[in-house]
């Protein structure tokens, strides 16, 4: 047995089971994988993958156990890597944050630029996806953490840690007679066409939890991925928008005008996700705290030893 063996196992699951992919991420051969792999099952006695012919289609029972301790092996080697790094040069690394449009283009810019100035050496990365996709990041291993609204608390090899509540606002046209409406209500805003955020994303289950709880029913004409996005579809008179307050800013959206929605929709949770056997660097402790001062070393600390079951802002 070794830790290649446990590399391929891996990919092959993150690749959906296709092998030839995992194979091309691993930049090595079909035929070399599916042999390692088949290597690792004689030695262990257990099927990992069950087989239509030459084909994977699904992770046995035992496999599903086996696959659980690569992850927390091969965690754990990345470990060992990071407390190398720490000890011979603190101030020098990578740190790879995965996080949704709405964070990385509205909340995370000062406190990147206050982490740039305060570890210059240290190369900083921003992955963006959906929230599952930045989560799966993490999950794997290909980044170090995760900041979203959505699926954080899903995955339950990521330790979730609450950040900061936020909550909605209407954007219209300035001129738009709802930004007359005083005070605006869920009424108001279901006789407009309306243009807001994917199904997946940024607190989009409050705002349907709203209508619905008082039997209206939101005339959502477009959905998008990102406020900058619903904000182009807003100026062109397509709908109203309903984005995160965060995401407004009076002095950019030159043309828009806003209306606080916070009485309307329930408030959304940021969450910070971390690998619950994560090894942590000095400088992503102190991201973190930049981004979410609450969350100091000692209180992640605690709070991994604990698995954040009780951990609540």
């Amino acid at each position: 047995m070794n830790l290649q063996q446990l590399r391929y196992i891996n990919e092959v699951v993150r690749q959906g089971l296709n092998v030839s992919a995992a194979a091309e991420a691993l930049f090595t051969s079909q035929p070399g994988v599916s042999k390692q792999i088949r290597q690792l099952e004689d030695e262990l006695g257990v099927e990992i993958f069950a087989r239509q012919g030459k084909r994977l289609v699904e992770v046995t029972e035992p496999g599903r156990e086996v696959l659980a301790i690569a992850a927390r092996m091969l965690g754990d080697l990345d470990n060992l890597r990071q407390v190398g790094a720490e000890f011979s040069n603190e101030s020098v690394g990578k740190l790879s944050i995965a996080t949704t449009h709405t964070q990385a283009c509205y909340v995370l810019p000062k406190v990147v630029h206050a982490f740039i100035e305060r570890y210059p050496q240290v190369g900083l990365s921003l992955q963006q996806g959906n929230p599952p996709q930045v989560c799966e990041l993490v999950r794997s291993g290909r980044a170090d953490l995760v900041i979203a609204t959505e699926s954080v608390a899903d995955y339950p090899e990521l330790l979730s840690l609450p950040c900061y509540e936020w909550n909605h606002c209407i954007i219209a046209p300035l001129g738009h007679p709802v930004l007359d409406t005083a005070p605006l209500s869920l009424n108001e805003i279901a006789r407009w066409p309306i243009v807001t955020y994917d199904s997946a994303f940024t607190g989009r289950n409050q705002i349907n939890r709203a209508f619905q709880s008082h039997g209206l029913e939101a005339r959502v004409v477009l959905t998008a991925l990102d406020a900058d996005v619903i904000k182009t579809y807003v100026r062109m008179e397509l709908g109203i928008g309903i984005v995160a307050r965060m995401a407004y800013d009076p002095t950019l959206d030159i043309g828009l005008g806003m209306l606080d929605a916070g009485h309307l929709f329930d408030s959304s949770v940021t969450h910070l996700g971390l690998r619950r056997n994560a090894w942590l660097r000095s400088y992503t402790y102190d991201f973190i705290e930049l981004f979410a001062p609450h969350l100091t070393r000692r209180v992640i600390d605690r709070a991994l030893k604990a698995d954040g079951s009780e951990y609540a802002i």
